[in-house]
């Protein structure tokens, strides 16, 4: 079967879907029409457009003299998890900084290449570091509350952009609360020290943090390293509820987790994208054998 795509100059297909920056109105279409060929004869099918959120381009990412990231190309697609595995030091939280550019707080580093963030450049000089940290979220490996109360934890992101009305504070507070799955836990205790809380529930409590300024995607550097399993279940269904509305990117070093919560997953090996592809197929038949050799235990 053959497919040509009526009007879209810019988008591709890969594993029968179809896949758009949003350059163009026509683009922006959550549903756009093809024509298929089958046995000869052309009918018509509607398949789904999904839009690329980040789009790397030829990463190059330097410490000093040391070459971490080498020549990434890699998409990010819009209302999807997106697993980056690897072994240790292979680059994995190294590219999942540069996409809101906290990896700039490092005085050695140094780039070439692009990053485009909903078809703008990151990188570009003109684009402000604090919009894009608003628009691109982050969650870090060990949970890191403030040492305030629950209620201040998810309100200084609002405050600090100006919201200082109080009915409006609680709406966000809670909003964010329940869409961390943590506001049934903790509604009768939003006063208390958020440092009171088990480590599972100030994770959630850092995720509702991140919430509460309505990013458009949420970056997660192993976020359940540090918790038991239980915990590590509960931010685990959290993803899949919270992928509706938001992008995520989110590093692992547990491969079983990559192949239960994620859409997609890119294997790093020192450095390069050896493989990206659906989480699926990666998983059951990686086209390439260094893919297959980390993913049954044979290094890493």
């Amino acid at each position: 079967m053959t497919t040509t795509i009526e009007k879209n100059p810019v988008a591709t297909e890969v594993d029968g879907e179809i896949y758009c920056q949003e350059d163009d109105k026509e683009l922006s279409k959550n549903v756009q029409q093809i024509k298929v060929k089958v046995n000869e004869k052309q009918v018509t099918e509607k398949v789904a457009i999904k839009n690329i959120v980040f789009d790397t381009k030829d990463l190059n990412l330097w410490y000093g003299e040391d070459h971490a990231l080498k020549h990434v190309t890699l998409p990010i697609y819009e209302n999807e998890v997106t697993a980056i595995i690897g072994p240790s030091g292979c680059g994995k939280s190294t590219y999942l900084k540069t996409l809101n550019r906290m990896i700039e707080m490092i005085p050695t580093v140094r780039t070439s290449g692009d990053i485009l963030y909903r078809g703008k450049n990151i990188f570009d000089k003109s684009y402000r570091v604090e919009e894009l940290r608003t628009r691109v979220g982050m969650v870090f490996q060990k949970p890191n509350p403030f040492p305030k109360s629950i209620y201040e934890n998810i309100a200084y992101g609002p405050k600090i952009h100006g919201i200082r009305n109080k009915k409006v504070l609680d709406e966000i507070v809670e909003k964010s609360l329940r869409g961390a799955a943590i506001w049934d836990e903790v509604k009768d205790r939003l006063h208390e020290n958020a440092y009171g809380l088990s480590g599972g529930q100030q994770q959630r409590i850092c995720i509702a943090r991140c919430l509460a300024i309505e990013p458009d995607v949420i970056l997660m550097d192993e976020p359940t390293s540090a918790l038991d399993p239980i915990s590590t279940l509960k931010i685990e269904e959290l993803c899949q509820q919270l992928k509706e509305h938001y992008s995520i990117v989110i590093v692992t070093h547990n491969m079983q987790q990559a192949a239960r919560i994620s859409d997609r997953t890119a294997f790093f090996l020192t450095g390069e994208v050896i493989e990206y592809d659906g989480t699926d197929r990666l998983f059951s038949s990686p086209s390439d054998k260094r893919t297959e050799d980390y993913i049954t235990g044979r290094f890493g």
